[in-house]
Parts: C-alpha cells; structure tokens; sequence
C-alpha cells in the first residue's frame, strides 16, 4: 500500500485538552491498515501522532492550532536551566525495555494523581494504561530512569519512546511526583536528545506544538524547535 491509499476515519467532537472552552476532533488512520514504523515516521513528517495503535491528527473545525513540532538534533544545545536539569540527574541510570510492567503502572498512577486528578485518564485501569501507551505495530521502548544501577534501584521515570527512520518520538513520560525539583520531564527529553545524537538521528519529535497553550509551554524551551506549519517545517521562531 502506498501513502495515497490511506482511509482516514473521523473522530467525535470532545473537549479539547489544550485550549479551554473548545472542543476538538480528529482524523484516524483506518485501524485496518498495516502500519509499521517507516510508515509511521512518514506519517510523523506529515502532523501524525499516534494514541495506542491509533495513528492520528488534529482535524478541528475553524481551529489549526495544533502544530507538530521536532527538535533538530544535530543543532540543539542546551540552555544553561537545562544543563542544571541534567547535571541534577547524574546519578540516574538508563535502561530501555520492550513491555511494560506493573512497577511502570504504579509509577502512573501515582503522577496522574499527583499532576492530572482532573485529566480524564483512569489510573486504576491497567487496561487503558496499557492500550494508551503500548503499540503492536510499532518500535516502541520504555525508557526506565532508575537512581542506582541495580534492578531494584528506585524507578524515577518512564519515558515511552518509538523509533522512526528518522529520528525518535517521544509518546508520553511519566515520573515520580514526589521529586519535582529534578525536572525529570526535562531530562526525560534531555536523555532523547543525546541517544539521538549518539545514534546519529536527525530529529526527535514532540508532539504537537499549540501557541497559548501553558501544558505545552516547555517545548518552546527546546531550540531549534520546527513545527509543521502549511505543509512545510519551519523554524519556531516567534516565541
């Protein structure tokens, strides 16, 4: 199949979890499409996200907000806050798995209560954690953040990353709540920048970019930062 065979599928209107006192749809890439991971990297190039095994983007009525934005890797250099961040978590040890387990979901369970009670997500159903993050078609890691080198060491963060041709899409980071002055969410992108870098990968993708948004006000913070704006990526530039 060839990227002008895709089916997409309209979503219902709901409320939109960026801009208050809106609502938002989305357009679906037919379920019954064999995806796999350059597929979805093209898709990614072209505003795509993914939701579980749900390959989407933003299709609102009158609102274009949404921006897929990605870091050019191989020109990103940190800002003096974020080389705190990562010296803070020196003594954190990386370790990449292929499944997730019932540690990661405790961990989830604890951030969403501490920092999204009124998100919509359920943290006590397994189910939906596992359907939200994990993904049967695509080359998606569980990045584990733990402080020590021994298994048992204490799980810090999680961060849910997929590989693309092109570079690394970081799907969601979940972290210890009772650590907020570590910025774990900062070195969690901090730590994608550098395997990118390492692996001589030109981009790490972000999600989407949505200006007067304060949720995605962090990602400003990563520069270059582009964002896929009339079908081309450009530099963010008015910020």
């Amino acid at each position: 199949m060839t990227m002008q065979s895709l089916r997409l599928l309209m979503g219902s209107a709901h409320a939109c979890g960026y801009l208050p006192e809106r609502h938002a749809r989305s357009a679906f890439v037919d379920p019954a499409f064999p995806l796999e991971p350059a597929l979805y990297g093209a898709l990614l190039d072209q505003g795509f996200r993914r939701s579980g095994d749900y390959a989407y983007r933003p299709m609102c009525l009158n609102c274009r907000a949404c921006q897929s934005a990605r870091i050019v890797v191989g020109e990103f250099v940190p800002d003096r806050a974020q080389r705190r961040c990562w010296k803070r978590n020196a003594d954190l040890v990386l370790s990449i798995k292929t499944t997730l387990n019932d540690e990661h979901y405790a961990l989830y369970r604890r951030y969403l209560a501490a920092r999204h009670r009124d998100g919509g997500m359920d943290p006590d159903d397994a189910k939906a954690f596992e359907e939200f993050l994990a993904c049967g078609w695509g080359a998606t890691e569980f990045w584990e953040f733990r402080a020590g080198d021994q298994p048992d060491s204490p799980l810090m963060a999680v961060s849910v990353v997929d590989r693309v041709p092109r570079g690394l899409s970081a799907v969601y980071t979940f972290f210890e709540p009772e650590a907020p002055t570590r910025g774990l969410g900062t070195y969690a992108i901090l730590s994608q920048i550098e395997q990118a870098q390492i692996q001589r990968l030109p981009y790490v993708y972000l999600g989407y970019w949505v200006p007067d948004s304060a949720k995605m006000d962090y990602k400003k913070r990563f520069h270059p930062l582009q964002v896929l704006r009339n079908g081309s990526w450009q530099d963010l530039v008015d910020i």
